[in-house]
């Protein structure tokens, strides 16, 4: 788990991430928030946690994203009062006892708690275990640039709000939650045998949808809900719904 932590400051900071993120950036001052960049299509770019740190904002992000995420809200400042640079900072995160100043993965309970400063790592938990049996996608892995963040599961995971106004791919994002059903998403499944990471997986030959983690006898599918009935397969493994 390699991470970024970009700190996001000036007086328009908090204004300016609410008019780009899908979150409230405004419960920051709470603890974690969880977020998403879109396009304007509403498709994923990034998603990261946010938290207030004295008069900034902090963003942590997998690091592979941050150099195109720094890009992005950069192209997004024009003339806001908006300072954004990269930190030190490292995460630490775990399932026990939370240390000191450590803070709630708002995604799920079972996720435990993160804790920003100096040292990077975890305490040992498998967090691909915890993530596939509830089905918490990861940057790179299960959210990829085709992903639609309903699909996703973004709203059982806290990390969308209906409620605080416009955000760059709002308009597709409210429409794909009021005024359509949800044909395509991530779920969990119960896996006999194993396959890559991307497998395409098959009901009665036809396509059914996309394989990605996988734990102990469980993994994450992005499935399409009509065909995803009875026995299907994923290169040399069986998939199925539990």
């Amino acid at each position: 788990m390699t991470r970024t932590i970009f700190e996001i400051s000036g007086t328009d900071a908090e204004h300016f991430l609410q008019g780009l993120v899908t979150n409230d950036a405004g419960r920051a001052t709470e603890g974690l928030v969880y977020a998403a960049l879109l396009t304007p299509q509403g498709k994923y770019i990034a998603d990261f946690f946010l938290f207030r740190r004295g008069d900034a904002i902090l963003l942590d992000v997998a690091a592979g994203l941050g150099p195109d995420l720094a890009r992005r809200l950069a192209m997004y400042k024009l003339r806001a009062d908006v300072t954004i640079s990269e930190t030190a900072l490292k995460v630490r995160r775990g399932t026990g006892p939370a240390p000191e100043g450590a803070m709630a993965d708002p995604r799920h309970a079972a996720m435990g708690w993160r804790l920003y400063g100096d040292d990077a790592g975890d305490d040992g938990t498998d967090f691909d275990a915890l993530r596939v049996r509830h089905c918490i996608p990861a940057s790179g892995i299960e959210l990829t640039p085709d992903t639609f963040i309903l699909e996703a599961g973004f709203e059982r995971l806290n990390g969308v709000d209906f409620r605080k106004g416009c955000y760059v791919g709002q308009e597709v994002t409210a429409r794909m939650k009021h005024k359509t059903e949800l044909q395509k998403g991530l779920v969990t499944v119960e896996i006999e045998g194993a396959a890559p990471i991307g497998t395409p997986i098959t009901a009665a030959g036809k396509p059914a949808g996309t394989l990605f983690t996988q734990s102990g006898g469980q993994a994450i599918a992005h499935l399409r809900f009509n065909r995803a009935t009875g026995e299907m397969r994923a290169g040399e493994a069986t998939v199925t719904l539990p």
